[in-house]
């Protein structure tokens, strides 16, 4: 019935806003994972694309199963040239399950995509790491801890939220998808006993997980109990104050304090 279409063709836009000592410069960006263009035809990135711009980014940051079919071709993506704003993806699992998968991966250059491969770079003075989901979560860990780097705040993509409990102490942002947040009713249930962090934002000491419940749909055109979302964050400078710096010295942190504000549109 298409009454209960309804919420999957809906896109809310989520912003979180949060403060660091390790920003020097307040500026924000944007979250989407889990388009899967291919079992979802390309005109739904129209929407999605313009909602972005509207949202005037510094950059975009895709976290994985963008594509999903065979059928795939590059110009399905091409709607993302319109953005003129850095994009930068790391893998999800259903990047691998289509054929020709690395020639799909290599093509996404042509569309202004770059790929995150188990590599960082800095950008707008914070250490942006991403790491592909091709590999074991040991490897996923491993490579964290080879890009991590301390004096900088430290933003972790990575399509599912396994490692969190493991990079925790590290990753002062890790921003992860694949859960659809269970999709429809009473299925996030039985997601939630695989990946527990299911959705929504999870903090552990003065570091934070966000798991987007995703932009679209994967297999059936519903949502039920879930939405489909599009995340801005803002990540502010923090003056850090002395008794911060006392306290971070003694616990060997970083000094990282993040206050989290969420508001949903």
């Amino acid at each position: 019935p298409e009454k209960k279409n309804i919420n999957s063709k809906r896109i809310k836009i989520k912003k979180l806003s949060l403060s660091s000592e390790l920003v020097d410069k307040s500026f924000k960006f944007v979250f989407i994972s889990d388009v899967h263009i291919g079992s979802n035809h390309p005109s739904s990135l129209k929407k999605i694309v313009s909602k972005i711009i509207k949202l005037d980014p510094s950059f975009l940051i895709i976290g994985g199963d963008l594509i999903d079919s065979s059928s795939f071709k590059i110009e399905d993506l091409k709607e993302f040239k319109k953005l003129n704003k850095p994009i930068y993806f790391v893998t999800g699992n259903h990047e691998y399950y289509i054929k020709n998968s690395k020639k799909h991966l290599d093509d996404l250059d042509s569309v202004g995509i770059q790929i995150l491969n188990n590599e960082s770079l800095k950008i707008n003075g914070i250490n942006l790491i991403g790491i592909s989901d091709n590999i074991s979560d040991k490897s996923k860990i491993s490579n964290f801890e080879k890009l991590f780097q301390k004096d900088l705040f430290n933003l972790l993509i990575v399509h599912k939220p396994s490692i969190w409990e493991k990079v925790s102490a590290k990753a002062n942002l890790m921003l992860s998808g694949h859960t659809h947040n269970g999709q429809i009713f009473p299925f996030n249930f039985i997601v939630k006993l695989k990946f527990p962090h299911i959705y929504g934002l999870y903090q552990r000491m003065n570091n934070y997980l966000y798991v987007s419940s995703g932009s679209a749909t994967w297999g059936p055109k519903i949502r039920l109990g879930s939405n489909n979302e599009i995340v801005q964050i803002k990540l502010k400078s923090l003056t850090p104050t002395i008794a911060g710096k006392i306290f971070a010295k003694k616990k060997g942190t970083t000094g990282t304090s993040l206050s989290v504000s969420i508001i949903e549109i």
